[in-house]
């Protein structure tokens, strides 16, 4: 685990965990933009192969918005990521961006608040997906 992601060890394979991810970012009001295939994409790329390896960029358009009127230069750090990987154990795992980790970068005050709202978002919609904490 790291210090600035939040993550869960999903009780399933890669396909139900996107589509779990998936699901509950939806009820907290994100929609995924962007669905990078990290392994197809290396394997495509450079002949390498790795275990499943997928990026979604997520997006509250409502907080977006409001976010990048408060710091323009915000769209350098946004969708918010989330990944689901399998890891060397086998595991399938979600894990999602800790967005008060990456605002701290900001100096903004405004920007840690809103962090923190979208934090707790995600963390709902990791804890809805996930079947154990790491």
């Amino acid at each position: 685990m790291t210090d600035y992601g939040l993550r869960t060890v999903f009780d399933g394979d890669m396909t139900a965990a996107e589509e779990a991810i998936t699901a509950a970012l939806k009820e907290e009001g994100f929609g995924v933009l962007t669905r990078i295939d990290v392994a197809a994409t290396l394997k495509a790329k450079i002949d390498l192969d790795r275990a499943p390896y997928v990026i979604l960029g997520a997006c509250n358009p409502r907080i977006a918005g409001e976010a990048l009127e408060k710091e323009i230069e915000l769209g350098l750090l946004l969708p918010c990521n989330v990944i689901v990987y399998r890891n060397a154990d086998g595991e399938t795992v979600v894990s999602a961006i800790d967005p008060s980790k990456m605002i701290s970068i900001i100096d903004n005050p405004a920007m840690q608040h809103m962090a923190s709202d979208i934090k707790s978002m995600l963390q709902r919609a990791i804890a809805r997906c996930g079947n154990r904490d790491d």
